[in-house]
């Protein structure tokens, strides 16, 4: 059975606005894609493989109390990465579910920022270690579970 993810798709409302910000917040490059409508969408990728598929066909904005997707994870190789992340963040004015970087659950080494795309889709970016020095911000789930 496969245990690695091969990338994720998104369903966005604006592609160009999506690319942008994908782009340059998880620092990924356009592989391929397609401007001709009504089937816009582009491949994000990493250098080596493809990540991120964005297709331009919703309407409104992400409904996190809908069945179905609840939020794209995106390993860091360091803490010091999500930090830079989230300073990239900050500096487009990005909705984030906790202040800071904080831990998956009290007492864990990995932890991340939580935050929202554009059309208000959760995403995590995160680091396997450096996040236990700070304080989690449920005490009865993981931070990646309810926000």
């Amino acid at each position: 059975m496969p245990n690695i993810t091969g990338h994720v798709g998104i369903n966005v409302t604006n592609l160009e606005r999506s690319r942008e910000f994908y782009g340059e917040i998880l620092e990924l490059q356009v592989i391929g894609g397609s401007e001709a409508a009504p089937r816009r969408f582009a491949f994000l990728g990493d250098g080596e493989r493809l990540v991120l598929t964005l297709w331009e066909q919703s309407d409104g904005p992400f409904d996190p109390r809908s069945p179905g997707l609840h939020h794209p994870s995106f390993q860091a190789a360091s803490i010091d990465e999500v930090h830079a992340a989230e300073k990239r963040l900050l500096a487009r004015g990005a909705t984030f579910h906790y202040e800071g970087v904080v831990p998956h659950a009290e007492g864990r080494e990995s932890g991340g920022i939580f935050f929202e795309d554009p059309d208000g889709t959760r995403l995590e970016i995160f680091a396997p270690t450096g996040a236990g020095d700070a304080k989690a911000p449920h005490a009865d789930g993981p931070s990646c579970g309810f926000f």
